[in-house]
């Protein structure tokens, strides 16, 4: 079978299309024919080895897929043959078939769109739990989205929304905005275009406390990190949450302590992935939660491609650069039988 293979981390280009065995199955596991799989920040962060999980290699990267059940291994009751699931895995999802364990499998109704579904658990999953387990958002906050064109700032716009905040959505460019006021965003403020400029920061921070109000934002939800951090805190409100979720400019920021004390504000981080980990059930909760939300309507990832797997490298570049609007999709599926 063939999968995107990493031999050597370093660089993006590293990784190749190649033929790989086919997995083994364990007792506890369903062998999965890979749909598609959504292409995430931390994929180009392990090919390039900064990222805190490090995979042996060598390994194929992919943390988000929809599929069918091929197989299941003798402990596996939940599922059999012929079922459509979802899933998420640390990495390995870049292939034509995947091993899997059950606990990290979703049924998926046959309403659901099985794109739409590869494009769900990681982002839509790591902005619930950002906004409503690490931001405590509620009904009638004002919530900010910084990088609201990407997936996880696409996903908290939409979610902001379910939740019953008031929504403003950051972005770098007209067509991101314009994708987050689809996705029901109150408000959009675009970046200054050098955001390295100290007076472009205090340009982008006064445009954020106009749009914020006399209260500031009860909620920051963060994927970016970089030098939009410190105008955004500037924007909170007293007691708000700033949910630190990725740093998808480059760059760690480094956030001057007067400002969450003079805000009495709490700086939060939200690791989805390791989440899952320390708290299953909450991962199996959410998921669930997610998957009806699809199935209901009230969510729609925004898909910006769908790309072969021999062209998965091109679209992990395209993330890299932040030319996508959405998701970027690869589609494993070219062998599936009719």
């Amino acid at each position: 079978m063939k999968a995107l293979l990493c031999n050597a981390v370093g660089s993006v280009d590293e990784a190749a299309v190649s033929d790989v065995p086919e997995p083994t199955l364990r007792t506890r596991e369903a062998l999965v024919r890979i749909h598609a799989c959504g292409l995430n920040f931390p994929d180009i962060l392990m090919l390039q080895g900064k990222y805190q999980r490090k995979p042996p290699l060598p390994f194929s990267p992919g943390c988000e897929f929809s599929g069918i059940v091929e197989s299941v291994g003798a402990d596996v009751p939940e599922f059999e043959s012929g079922d459509r699931v979802c899933g998420m895995v640390g990495y390995g999802a870049l292939a034509e078939k995947l091993a899997v364990s059950a606990d990290n499998l979703t049924l998926l109704p046959q309403s659901v769109d099985m794109d739409e579904a590869a494009a769900l658990l990681f982002t839509y999953g790591t902005s619930l739990y950002a906004l409503r387990n690490r931001g405590a958002l509620a009904a009638g906050n004002s919530l900010l989205v910084l990088g609201a064109g990407g997936g996880v700032g696409v996903a908290a716009v939409e979610l902001g929304k379910v939740l019953g905040a008031r929504v403003v959505a950051a972005a770098s460019s007209e067509s991101k905005l314009e994708l987050a006021r689809s996705k029901g965003a109150d408000l959009a403020v675009r970046y200054p275009l050098d955001m390295r400029d100290k007076g472009h920061q205090k340009e982008f921070a006064d445009r954020l406390k106009e749009a914020a109000g006399a209260s500031g934002f009860n909620v920051i939800c963060d994927p970016i990190g970089g030098d939009y951090a410190d105008p955004a805190l500037r924007s909170i409100g007293w007691e708000g949450r700033y949910v630190v979720v990725g740093f998808a400019a480059g760059r760690i920021p480094s956030i001057p302590l007067n400002l969450p004390l003079l805000k009495g504000c709490q700086i939060v981080g939200a690791v989805w992935g390791t989440a899952t980990t320390r708290n299953p059930r909450l991962k199996l909760q959410i998921h669930q939660e997610l998957i009806d939300m699809l199935a209901q309507g009230r969510i729609r990832p925004h898909i910006h491609c769908k790309l072969e797997l021999a062209r998965a490298i091109e679209g992990l570049k395209m993330l890299a650069e932040r030319r996508a609007v959405g998701k970027i999709l690869v589609d494993c599926s070219l062998r599936l039988p009719p």
